[in-house]
């Protein structure tokens, strides 16, 4: 019955997992006259139909990687994610009349505004008054809980104003010796490359040991969703030269806050933990280059090897 719908002619409707247009929904079938469920794998679940077609106040509060299609503008993805053509440029320091280009990837905020990277001797009171916000409003959105924010946080400044003078949303990156950071993981698969922000992922089975990049405190260490629950269980970790390393979807994690770990410490085990669709780490460097950034996707890591 989509046939000579008007949806069906913008090849957004409904997309099979290669890609193809759909002209039905995943769990149904037209069948002669009459509609037949089928036990197809899952494409979109019943939420997220919901969320397609209206009547959903679930709030998306993930950063997401977009990778541009053919014929995207800056209005049209400013309409697709309902943010303003703003966010999208200040995200990803670009112009808001910016052509873009298939297959260059966009960081995309869950709603109109600003992220900010936090920095030493930021704080709360400061961070909303230079975006003209209010400080409850980052604490509550970013679900900071005790209001606790650590260098390389990254906080998103729902409907903030960016300052006349404002620099790159993105740390400076220092140069540092090949030498300064380990790999968190002995051996794994490289399942995405460089996305938001500055990580890679890896792969290996549940409870493979995730170690301690290099040492330094433990500033986050969360094991019961809170702060940016997309991550499931998390560590991060601030270093010397002030970088910090974050490592995510932990299964389970051996260290608190405050901790003083050594580089190679065994901090945690790889999960599924948050929004993962298999056992990875999720790791992030925050202000220097990340080391396993010079892997392609599908490259095996085995440093016994």
């Amino acid at each position: 019955f989509f046939k000579d719908a008007n949806m069906a002619q913008n090849d957004n409707l409904f997309f099979s997992q290669q890609g193809a247009l759909e002209l039905e929904t995943p769990d149904l079938k037209i069948a002669g006259n009459f509609l037949a469920a089928v036990p197809t794998t899952s494409i979109l679940t019943t939420q997220t139909l919901g969320n397609i077609f209206g009547g959903s106040d679930i709030i998306r509060k993930e950063i997401v990687d977009y990778t541009v299609l053919p014929g995207d503008t800056m209005d049209s993805l400013s309409v697709q994610f309902q943010i303003s053509k703003q966010t999208i440029a200040w995200a990803n320091d670009i112009s808001e009349n910016a052509a873009l280009k298939t297959g260059q990837t966009l960081v995309i905020l869950p709603v109109s505004g600003i992220i900010h990277i936090v920095k030493s001797g930021d704080t709360i009171d400061q961070i909303a008054k230079t975006y003209k916000v209010n400080a409850d409003g980052i604490i509550t959105f970013n679900e900071l809980g005790d209001g606790k924010i650590f260098i390389g946080d990254s906080l998103i400044i729902e409907n903030g104003q960016m300052p006349k003078k404002a620099a790159s949303p993105l740390p400076v990156q220092i140069a540092l010796p090949n030498s300064f950071f380990i790999f968190p993981v002995l051996k794994g698969l490289v399942t995405q490359g460089l996305h938001y922000f500055n990580a890679i992922d890896v792969a290996n089975s549940c409870g493979t040991p995730i170690y301690a990049a290099a040492s330094g405190i433990v500033q986050r260490a969360v094991s019961d969703g809170g702060w940016h629950s997309g991550e499931g269980n998390h560590i991060t970790i601030l270093h010397s030269n002030g970088t910090v390393t974050y490592y995510g979807h932990l299964e389970t994690l051996f260290v608190k806050s405050g901790d003083r770990v050594n580089m190679g410490d065994r901090i945690g085990s790889m999960g599924h933990t948050g929004k993962a669709t298999g056992c990875h780490v999720h790791f992030q460097v925050i202000g220097a280059q990340n080391p396993l950034s010079k892997f392609t996707v599908g490259t095996t890591i085995n440093v016994n090897k």
